[in-house]
């Protein structure tokens, strides 16, 4: 076989502007949120001009939530935009995702809160016919999935688990044993590509059921001793690789890739090699047409994923009621006055009154001045960035380090099971959620076998 190079993205949410993205109760919505809504438009515009003179693939996949959530509108904007790609000579796999069959579309201008038409998931398939289905070598209709011949000696399995409660039924898993094995069979490389990522992005997110895929144990094990070692995923808008080997000795390596449409915004492009390797790189989303005041686009999404967690904290303090009508939790007297003194308490504290609160040292003079929500602000965002900084050996991750040995006896009585049924060893899942001590998350190379 020769090399198989291609460009894949993720979490496009493309939103037809004109449908409504404005007004108060946008501004209000848009408070809290990580992935930009009005700009996606653009945005996608932006990366798919870069993509028709991009030249070192022909091939490039989406891996689900095309739409921002299911309107029609949105989805007819978006297949105008893969069909002159595809005009242009790319060839185009996709999957769609739950973002694209939403109950509730919605949208916003002056009056309010609107409701466009929406997309039912019978119509998705006819609706991408020419993006996946119509160059498959086999299909399951009924789960939207697929598998394409993408190159000689290698096999796209292209896979949606929407059907049913986001999880892979029995029908389904017997489908994928079945490809698995043809491809054995024929001596094909094959790969998945599945919108729900089926290795937790990072150690935080194996205690987040809906991070992960249903029973991904399970499905990993089966694919990786089937002969599938590699899928690109989405959903959790970061960036991260990850491997896992199962019992009997096979790798499993679940490469997650940031949204266009938020921080850190990344194209990937990967070439599989013969020798059973995955070279992986990554490329910046392309700057795009909008009012950024200057900034690019890494930077304007980069700030944009500060304020929804700086406006957070600040409501935390000012406004406790709001921060608990996002999450869902009942107003209770004691607890809007336990979130608003927490509020209070981060808007004021220093790093270094931090560590003199907890009987630990600090070290650097200059992390010592900086605020604890802005250290947290950052912490935060480099989780979904991915390659965190916050490790061993470095000022900001060896205060995190002392303040998570300090409350150890603490997490040590936390009785929290991971996606597996485990109990979580909350140390480690922190030590390693603000430190990448593994895998380069952006560029590296990946031996399958």
């Amino acid at each position: 076989m020769q090399d198989l190079k291609f460009y894949l993205i993720t979490d496009t949410h493309f939103f037809k502007n004109s449908l409504g993205a404005r007004g108060d109760k946008y501004d209000e919505f848009m408070r809290f949120e990580q992935k930009c809504f009005a700009e996606t438009e653009s945005i996608n515009r932006s990366v798919f001009d870069w993509l028709k003179q991009a030249d070192e693939a022909d091939i490039l996949l989406i891996a689900g939530d095309l739409s921002f959530n299911g309107e029609k509108e949105s989805h007819l904007g978006f297949i105008k935009l893969l069909k002159e790609l595809k005009e242009g000579g790319k060839k185009i796999f996709v999957v769609t995702a739950d973002h694209d069959f939403k109950d509730d579309p919605f949208a916003f201008d002056e009056t309010g809160r609107l409701k466009p038409e929406g997309t039912k998931r019978e119509e998705l398939f006819d609706l991408y016919y020419d993006y996946g289905f119509g160059d498959a070598i086999a299909v399951d209709k009924k789960h939207l999935s697929y598998v394409a011949q993408l190159g000689e000696g290698v096999r796209l399995l292209a896979l949606n688990n929407d059907y049913d409660g986001r999880e892979f039924d029995e029908e389904q898993l017997e489908w994928i044993e079945e490809q698995a094995e043809k491809a054995r069979e024929d001596n094909q490389i094959m790969f998945a590509m599945n919108h729900y990522p089926l290795l937790p992005g990072q150690p935080l997110f194996s205690v987040v059921s809906s991070a992960v895929q249903k029973h991904s144990g399970e499905v990993t094990t089966m694919l990786a001793d089937a002969g599938v070692h590699l899928v690109f995923t989405g959903h959790m808008h970061n960036q991260s690789i990850n491997l896992k080997v199962t019992p009997s000795g096979n790798k499993f390596y679940d490469v997650c890739t940031g949204a266009i449409i938020a921080d850190p915004a990344i194209i990937r492009h990967i070439t599989i090699k013969e020798d059973n390797t995955v070279d992986i790189k990554s490329i910046p989303t392309p700057d795009f047409e909008w009012d950024t005041n200057g900034r690019d686009c890494k930077k304007y999404l980069s700030d944009m994923f500060d304020n929804m967690i700086v406006n957070m904290l600040s409501d935390m303090k000012d406004n406790p009621q709001r921060v608990m009508a996002k999450f869902g939790m009942k107003e209770k007297k004691a607890l809007v006055l336990g979130i608003k003194l927490v509020g209070k308490l981060l808007d004021k504290l220093t790093i270094g009154g931090v560590c003199r609160l907890m009987f630990i040292g600090c070290g650097d003079k200059e992390l010592k001045k900086t605020k604890l929500k802005d250290y947290a602000v950052e912490l935060v965002r480099m989780v979904f960035e991915g390659n965190q900084y916050f490790k061993e050996g470095t000022p900001k991750g060896d205060v995190f380090l002392k303040f998570l040995k300090r409350i150890n006896f603490v997490l040590k009585k936390i009785n929290i099971k991971t996606i597996d049924g485990d109990r979580a060893d909350l140390f480690d899942i922190l030590k390693n959620t603000a430190g990448n001590y593994d895998i380069d998350d952006y560029n590296a190379t990946l031996s399958l076998i």
